[in-house]
């Protein structure tokens, strides 16, 4: 009988390999979630990049056997292979919302051998970092967040603890820390995880803050309508005349209430979304000119003129909230009348296009400036909104603390202009959301300029212009 016939051995030697490395990847990055899941199974998906991560270290980290080193040179599928599994990594780390850092270090207590060997793209935005590797204090260098990873590394267990950036728009995160597989290379490794929580953070803040400044600024004028009830319940219950003035204060009184009240939410909404890009597509001069035919009535009333400078519709236009745009400018004009004398005139201008060496030229010589609000980054081109009013101006110790909630410029109360004092808040928190640039020209006699800058480049998301 002829023997039977034996299949040849193999010509591609790297094909086993590879199989036997993306099986060993996939089971990995499996083995690492239920490893890292432990008992908060809620988290398992949040541990899916802990996986992951371990399995493209494993991808890179292989060793084949002598005896397919055999060629030089590398084999052009476990090349391949070995690419693809790598990009599925990535593809898989960049698609999770939280930032992801995978840390390496070889000594206890020495900050210079920890090293960022992957970050996911949240994390690369959350950083500004061009992509790992990189020396973790290059980066990060939060005492608290440094500490938890050094327990993770070299005391193997798990850490927690927050983390706040310090960019212009505060986030807020939760930060775990674990462990991950040894290796053998003499290298500690765990995966680090930022969870964020700006929303939840900034919801209590914002709770806390408005029952403290209602409680605080309602008092007043609660008091005072109380005082005129008891007043016009006794003595004066038969004085007619003395009714028709208390009555007039009273309404007075209830009108700042509901005012107060108004900005109060408007203020908690904007910061409760602060940190949420702008979505919509808004033309200034557009929305300048609403503000300037709403308030020209109230201007007319003060014997103030009211005189905007605006380019053609069309020519400046910004990736932005309109309503949130529109009460910048109503705010800053409204602003510009309370506090301009009768027989002057408040002026709104719009300019597109401005570069950065342009807006820094002052429009009042030798006044105080002060920026209130900047961005991370300044782009190289402006929107530009500016509101003058020649009103009695500010002495500079008073710049810093205009966008403070309630505060007035003694001798300026609201008594006589009346006002919340929260619209310079307002107009600040919005101009932050939109990245932009809020700063102020003040001297005494010669009345002040608000300008605001907002990016002429920021991609539109959405079109919601009306």
């Amino acid at each position: 009988m002829d023997p039977v016939p034996q299949n040849p051995p193999s010509t591609n030697p790297g094909t086993p390999p590879v199989t036997a490395l993306l099986v060993a990847a996939a089971l990995m990055g499996l083995a690492g979630v239920w490893a890292l899941a432990g008992k908060d199974a809620p988290d398992l998906a949040l541990f899916l990049f802990a996986g992951a991560a371990g399995a493209a270290y494993a991808a890179r980290q292989v060793r084949f056997p002598k005896v397919l080193q055999r060629d030089p040179g590398p084999d052009p599928k476990t090349q391949q292979a070995l690419e693809r599994a790598e990009a599925q990594v990535s593809v898989l780390l960049d698609a999770g919302p939280d930032p992801l850092l995978v840390i390496s270090g070889r000594e206890p207590d020495d900050l210079s051998t920890l090293r960022i060997e992957r970050a996911n793209a949240a994390a690369r935005s959350l950083f500004r970092m061009s992509g790992p590797p990189a020396l973790l204090v290059s980066v990060l260098r939060d005492p608290e967040v440094l500490s938890a990873v050094d327990e993770a590394l070299f005391g193997g267990v798990e850490a927690r603890c927050t983390f706040t950036s310090g960019a212009a728009q505060e986030r807020s995160f939760q930060v775990r820390a674990r462990p991950m597989a040894a290796q053998d290379d003499a290298l500690s490794r765990a995966v680090l995880v930022f969870r964020d929580e700006t929303d939840l953070r900034r919801a209590e803040r914002t709770r806390a803050d408005f029952l403290a400044n209602a409680s605080h600024e309602l008092r007043t004028p609660l008091a005072s309508l109380s005082g005129f009830i008891e007043t016009l319940s006794g003595h004066a219950r038969e004085d007619r005349e003395a009714q028709d003035r208390f009555l007039g204060i009273m309404r007075n009184q209830a009108e700042r209430m509901g005012r107060l009240i108004d900005d109060l939410l408007s203020l908690s909404r904007i910061e409760l979304n602060e940190h949420v890009a702008p979505r919509g597509q808004t033309d200034l001069a557009l929305a300048a000119a609403d503000v300037v035919d709403a308030l020209g009535p109230q201007a007319k009333l003060r014997g103030v003129g009211l005189e905007a400078t605006l380019p053609a519709a069309g020519e400046a236009v910004i990736c932005g909230d309109r309503d949130q745009i529109v009460q910048v400018i109503q705010n800053l004009t409204d602003n510009a009348l309370k506090y301009a004398p009768p027989g002057s005139a408040a002026k709104v201008e719009v300019r597109p296009n401005v570069s950065r060496e342009a807006s820094q030229v002052p429009v009042l010589e030798d006044a105080a400036r002060l920026t209130l609000v900047s961005p991370d980054a300044l782009p190289p081109t402006f929107m530009m909104i500016q509101v003058r009013d020649e009103g009695p101006g500010m002495d500079r110790e008073h710049l810093p603390r205009l966008a403070e909630r309630f505060y007035r410029v003694e001798g300026q109360k609201s008594g006589e202009r009346p006002g919340t004092g929260l619209g310079l808040s307002i107009v600040k928190h919005i101009v932050n959301r939109h990245h932009g640039v809020l700063s102020v020209e003040s001297a005494p006699g010669r009345g002040t300029v608000f300008t605001v800058l907002l990016p002429a480049s920021l991609t539109v998301t959405e079109v919601s212009q009306t």
